[in-house]
């Protein structure tokens, strides 16, 4: 560790992982590396189908091919140096390395929140009008929404990441299994009351305003399913729905615990918990839930194999 203006550099950092225990790490690294390749393999299964079959290049399985990327990117940006380090003695990281890996979680992390709104819209135009919908989400605005989310992602975490990583840092050692603005905030040697204001806001706004959107479009999509007359139509209708609602409890739900819940002594330790599922959990169960649940789905993967018979 050095000093420079004032400030301690660090050349990199030791995460202290999930457990000290080796036969318990050697366990979590099976478990893990299994949902690393079910994340993998899921994802790119779904970017596979919606390019091969026409039947799914529509506004709704373009905005879940883009998720399914996000997801295969952001498994990718945490899961391969946490099972190295489920196996090392040392869990060393660069600094740098740090640095990167926190961009870029974080990005992509705000930018699935704000998919996940604009998927919500999209189901909302389909359910709330229908004989408009692809009038209303031409490619035009698909691609529009798809690079405001992006764009909205990077730039907060460019924010978050410039603000964490110009504090003075006194130790070197993260209560973490990777790079994570909270846990990198407690190594400061400054007041990081400022951080932590900027951190809620900026999770607010992340994860808040695409909240809003979503609470707004299933408030009127669950008003029109209400107003259809045959039960036939309301499960038809809230069926386009439901994969889609599943993920977003489950993404929201975790993160909202995790960033704006009240704070207690054990608040490092859920934290982890919480971060495991949403960053290796959740990208292996989004893949499953928007396939075993879609039936368009389900059919272009009978369709690909009976190509293969």
């Amino acid at each position: 560790m050095g000093r420079g203006n004032g400030t301690h550099w660090v050349s990199e950092f030791i995460l202290l992982g999930l457990s000290s225990d080796w036969e318990t790490e050697l366990s979590l690294f099976v478990l893990f590396l299994a949902m690393y390749l079910v994340t993998v393999l899921g994802n790119c299964l779904i970017l596979l189908l919606i390019r091969l079959d026409t039947r799914l290049h529509t506004p709704m399985y373009f905005f879940l091919s883009i998720l399914s990327f996000v997801d295969l990117c952001y498994g990718n940006s945490v899961a391969p140096q946490m099972l190295v380090h489920l196996l090392s003695a040392h869990k060393h990281i660069p600094f740098y390395s740090c640095v990167l890996q926190l961009c870029v979680s974080l990005a992509l992390g705000g930018s699935e929140f704000f998919l996940l709104g604009a998927m919500a819209y999209d189901r909302y135009v389909a359910v709330c009008h229908p004989l408009h919908y692809t009038v209303i989400m031409h490619g035009g605005l698909c691609l529009g929404l798809a690079a405001g989310c992006l764009v909205a992602g990077f730039s907060n975490s460019l924010m978050e990441t410039i603000i964490t990583f110009r504090l003075p840092l006194c130790r070197g050692v993260i209560n973490h299994f990777a790079c994570e603005t909270l846990a990198v905030l407690r190594l400061a040697c400054v007041d990081i009351s400022f951080n932590k204001v900027m951190v809620t806001i900026s999770g607010f706004l992340v994860i808040m305003l695409p909240c809003s959107l979503v609470l707004f479009s299933y408030a009127r999509i669950v008003a029109a399913i209400l107003r259809i007359r045959s039960a036939q139509g309301r499960r038809k209708a809230f069926g386009t729905c439901a994969s889609h609602l599943t993920v977003v409890c489950m993404c929201f739900g975790a993160t909202i615990f995790t960033y704006l819940g009240p704070r207690s002594a054990s608040s490092e330790e859920k934290e982890k918990l919480v971060a495991l599922f949403y960053a290796v959990v959740a990208p292996a169960l989004n893949p499953l839930i928007y396939s075993l649940r879609n039936k368009e789905v389900m059919a272009a993967l009978r369709k690909i194999l009976e190509k293969f018979r």
